[in-house]
Order: C-alpha cells, then sequence, then structure tokens
C-alpha cells in the first residue's frame, strides 16, 4: 500500500514534489483499477498545492460526498451527472490543509446496501464490503494513500477489514458531514481510510488541527476483549485474528482481560435497525416520494422499512441509545480500549453482498471511535477493532498503534 507518512517524508527530504506524489497514485490507478474498479470519476487536471501538511497526498473522496470539482452521483441512477457546485467541508478541508481530491470513489447507491461493482483487492470474487466499496478497496490496492468513507451501521471498519487496511471512524461529529448525503443524521459519520495506523493518525491530526490525536501514546493500556455474544458467532478466522491481537496486545506490554457488556448496550444494539430505518425514510423522502421505482432494490427495501418503524419506536431506540451511551462512558473508567471483531470474517465470496456489518452497529450508535488494525495472516485479510471512549480519539489510535507494531513486529 501507499503510505501516506512515506510520502509526506520524501516531499520533505527533497526526494519527490507534490506533483510527483500524485503522479505515482495516476500511475498505480491506471494499472490496477481495471480490474478492482474502484472509481467513478478521476480529476485529470487537479490543483496541485505546494504546501500544508497533506502536500501531494492524493484522497479519493467517496460519491456520496460533494465535491465542486467532480461529480457527486451517490451510486444511484436517478443522480447521474450530478455535479454540486461547492465542496463537502471536508473536502474543503482537505484541500485547505494541501491534499488533493484526485477521484470520486464508489459507494453503494446513497450508503444502503446494493452492493457496487468494485471487486476485492485480493481476490476479485470476493467483496470489498460496503458502503466505502471504492474507498477501501482503493487504499488496500495501493492506488491512494487516503480515502474517505462514512458509517451509518459498518461502512468503514468492514470494508477497510475485508481489503486489508488500516481505518477510522472518528467521534461522532468529530469531522464535519455538511455536505455530504444523509442517510442517518444520528448516526451518519465520516471515516477515513490508510495504510497503517500512523498514516491515520496523522491524517486526522490534519484535518482536524489536534495535534494532540497523532502524538498520544500507549504507555501499558487496560484492553477490554469483548465478544459482543448478542451479535452472533464469529467466522473461525475472526476468531483467530482477535486471538492474535489479544496476544499482541500483551506481548507489547498492555494489560488485557475479558468484558462482557451489560445488557444496556445489547438493548441498543437491536435497536440501531429502528434508529437507521426511521431516518432514512425523512432523509430520502424526495427520492423515495418523486423516484421510487428507480431506487435499486435494498436501499428501497430499507427505505419501505423506515416507513413502518412508528415514531413511539423510533423515540424508544434514541431513548436506549442515550441510556447505553452513560452506561458506557461509566464502563470506561475501568479500561483504556475495547479490543473486538472488526467483521464476522473474512470478505464473503460474493459480489452480489456487502457483508454484515453485525459488529460494527453498537459502537456506531454510541458515536464512539473505532479503529480497523489488519490482522497478518495467510488468507483473505481479516482485521480487528479498538474502540475508545467517546472524544478519545487520540488514546484509541494510540493503542492500535500500539496493537499493529507488535504484530508487524
Amino acid at each position: 500500500m501507499l503510505s501516506l507518512l512515506d510520502l509526506r517524508a520524501r516531499i520533505a527530504a527533497g526526494t519527490l514534489t507534490p506533483a510527483g506524489a500524485i503522479d505515482l497514485c495516476r500511475e498505480a490507478i491506471a494499472s490496477r483499477d481495471p480490474a478492482i474498479g474502484a472509481f467513478v470519476a478521476i480529476d485529470r487536471n487537479p490543483v496541485i498545492p505546494q504546501d500544508g501538511p497533506l502536500a501531494g497526498i492524493a484522497a479519493g473522496i467517496k460519491d456520496i460526498i460533494d465535491t465542486a470539482t467532480l461529480p457527486t452521483q451517490m451510486g444511484a441512477a436517478i443522480y447521474e451527472g450530478w455535479q454540486p457546485r461547492a465542496d463537502a467541508a471536508i473536502v474543503s478541508r482537505l484541500k485547505e490543509r494541501g491534499a488533493v481530491a484526485l477521484a470520486k470513489t464508489t459507494t453503494t447507491a446513497f450508503a444502503s446496501s446494493d452492493p457496487t461493482a468494485t471487486r476485492n483487492p485480493h481476490d476479485p470474487g470476493h467483496t470489498p464490503g460496503g458502503s466505502s466499496a471504492g474507498s477501501a478497496a482503493a487504499v488496500g490496492a495501493g492506488m491512494l494513500p487516503l480515502a474517505l468513507g462514512t458509517q451509518t451501521a459498518g461502512s468503514v471498519i468492514r470494508p477497510a477489514s475485508f481489503c486489508g487496511c488500516a481505518a477510522i471512524k472518528p467521534s461522532f461529529r468529530l469531522i464535519p458531514t455538511v455536505g455530504v448525503k444523509t442517510w442517518s443524521w444520528a448516526l451518519d459519520t465520516v471515516g477515513l481510510f490508510a495504510a497503517s495506523v500512523p498514516d491515520l493518525a496523522y491524517a486526522l491530526a490534519a484535518i482536524t488541527g489536534r495535534d494532540g490525536i497523532e502524538g498520544e501514546m500507549a504507555s501499558t493500556p487496560r484492553i477490554a476483549v469483548v465478544r459482543q455474544d448478542f451479535a452472533g458467532s464469529p467466522e473461525v478466522a475472526a476468531e483467530a485474528a482477535l486471538a492474535t491481537a489479544r496476544a499482541a496486545a500483551e506481548k507489547a506490554g498492555a494489560q488485557v482481560f475479558d468484558l462482557s457488556l451489560p445488557p444496556e448496550l445489547a438493548t441498543a444494539w437491536e435497536r440501531h435497525g429502528a434508529l437507521q430505518d426511521f431516518e432514512a425514510r425523512q432523509a430520502l423522502g424526495f427520492e423515495f416520494t418523486h423516484h421510487r421505482d428507480a431506487l435499486p432494490p435494498e436501499a428501497r427495501r430499507n427505505l419501505e422499512a423506515g416507513d413502518a418503524v412508528a415514531p413511539a419506536a423510533y423515540d424508544d431506540a434514541r431513548r436506549h441509545a442515550h441510556r447505553a451511551r452513560r452506561v458506557l462512558k461509566d464502563l470506561f473508567g475501568g479500561f483504556d480500549a475495547i479490543l473486538t471483531f472488526s467483521a464476522p470474517g473474512p470478505a464473503p465470496a460474493t459480489l452480489a453482498s456487502t457483508g454484515d456489518p453485525r459488529f460494527n452497529r453498537l459502537w456506531t450508535m454510541m458515536g464512539v471511535p473505532c479503529v480497523n488494525v489488519p490482522v497478518p495472516g495467510d488468507g483473505l485479510p481479516v482485521g480487528v477493532q479498538v474502540v475508545g471512549r467517546f472524544g478519545g480519539d487520540g488514546q484509541a489510535l494510540a493503542v492500535a498503534r500500539l496493537i499493529e507494531g507488535a504484530l508487524r513486529g
């Protein structure tokens, strides 16, 4: 994969120019994307800033995020050719920090569940995941050092696990969602994909202006291993990845112990769908009312499901989510991070599904930072998920960095 930090170091040393770094990505895209299909549009003549902490870094932008220089088509036929007149807030911020919004990456329609044509870079017969399919595949295939995705259930962490790259779903609203097509205003979170956890930490610090995010250290962290039994059983490969990551954390000096989550969190997990679907039906009210027959089947089914969610059920879901967040906040008094599954297993051998987000839903609903750490192995990629307390993105990244370093070292 292309390391953001390596590119920045070469630019700082004078052995690579920002334009040269962008050309490396163009060459990789031309060579590899015909077999993967991660992109829907590429800027052939972008402005390339010479200065800034992200100068020379080409970014992929998920195609539900507005860009003024490239179309934003939502993965949906009814928006084919749609050209916004302004960048989303996060795209503007990337450009202000020196990055180049080089390409739009594929998304499931409106970031729902209908698969894209993108293929997994490690095996073309397997899904790359979704909904941020193109972003995960582009980074996992070494075509870009940085890409934006969004997560409403598991759309950042799960495809990162499937495609073998690092990723972070930050604390809720740490990255603005202004100019991002809404599916659920209580859940949608913009996230990042990169080659490694240090790359993620650098990028998130640069984007948010919070240098402490990159600089936090994990000195003898207390890590709770959580299995999320209420979400069902994982596959053998996911179990093995979690065991390997646990051993690596212990080897690196962490205090590791098992934790069963209180029932309030399982109850909240059960209500994720009601919360998501109710809001999606309102957020996409125009599309559902005027273009229902043109919607792809999974998106249409999800919106129809939202139509059947009563306001009382939605309010109940919100109350349980709020209660569970308070319980989780208190739990974090006893440890620094949670270690759990990123996905049920490796990418399924199908292009007709994006996989199951059941191990991601709770943490998205809680609004807490989640980091996918790839675990080396012989088969298709499988990651583990490091979960931090709300606002503790730097600490979550530090623990993830500790585990990743131990796994690689």
